[in-house]
């Protein structure tokens, strides 16, 4: 299956052809919808093909390597086997989730402390962070996180192998979720002068395009664990 988003996370569409249907969801031949992983929710939208119409409600992995289910929303037509397909993002959701992944690499390059968790969500997010002890400072981190948006850093995605990867542990920030290895090669994602960790989500190509956030809660998850809450601010 072609997975077209990890070369272009700008695709909002794309022409396709389904190869199964079960319950579980439909499978393509390729895609621009991310499943869900990393942190990231799976994306929504539709399928189209001649006579009808598949709403999308959410994207998850299947059971072979780079296998992608699109989830039908409940009671709606299923195109046939062998169809041809139009697959559509609900760009503007995708968008806000690609902003709001980009922001909390930002997040990751100003509090210190190795990352236990996190989650991204609609107009929100959240990190928790290995930090004993310590107070993290609310308005410092809000500071710190939009001076990075503003500086609009170019965002890009680069690959090293297993081998550089395992000679690099410090490239590693989450404690909970170890980067896919054994295909030879790693995805990293780079925020030029600011972070490079391995990430197979979906971002922006420049921190500006982030807008401004504020961080709306920090709390103590345990006696090292800080959660950090991220919301845009408009």
């Amino acid at each position: 299956m072609s997975l077209l988003f990890r070369d272009d996370a700008y695709l909002k569409a794309c022409t396709a052809t389904v190869t199964a249907t079960d319950p579980r969801g439909i499978r393509l031949d390729r895609t621009v919808f991310y499943p869900t992983g990393g942190g990231q929710p799976g994306d929504r939208g539709r399928l189209v093909w001649p006579g009808g119409e598949t709403p999308v409600i959410d994207t998850v992995k299947g059971e072979a390597p780079d296998e992608v289910v699109h989830v039908p929303a409940p009671d709606a037509p299923l195109p046939p086997v062998g169809a041809a397909v139009t697959a559509e993002l609900d760009w503007n959701y995708r968008h806000r989730l690609m902003r709001m992944h980009t922001c909390l690499h930002l997040v990751c390059a100003v509090v210190p402390g190795a990352v236990t968790g996190g989650q991204i969500s609609d107009g929100k997010g959240r990190l928790d962070f290995d930090v004993p002890g310590a107070t993290l400072d609310k308005e410092a981190i809000t500071l710190g996180v939009n001076k990075l948006i503003a500086e609009a850093h170019p965002v890009r995605a680069r690959f090293i192998t297993d081998e550089e990867l395992a000679a690099r542990p410090e490239l590693v920030r989450t404690m909970s979720v170890k980067p896919p290895t054994g295909r030879g090669t790693v995805r990293l994602l780079e925020i030029e002068g600011v972070d490079l960790q391995p990430c197979g989500g979906t971002h922006v190509a420049d921190t500006a395009e982030i807008g401004p956030i504020v961080i709306t809660k920090i709390e103590n998850k345990g006696r090292q664990n800080r959660r950090v809450a991220i919301a845009f601010a408009g």
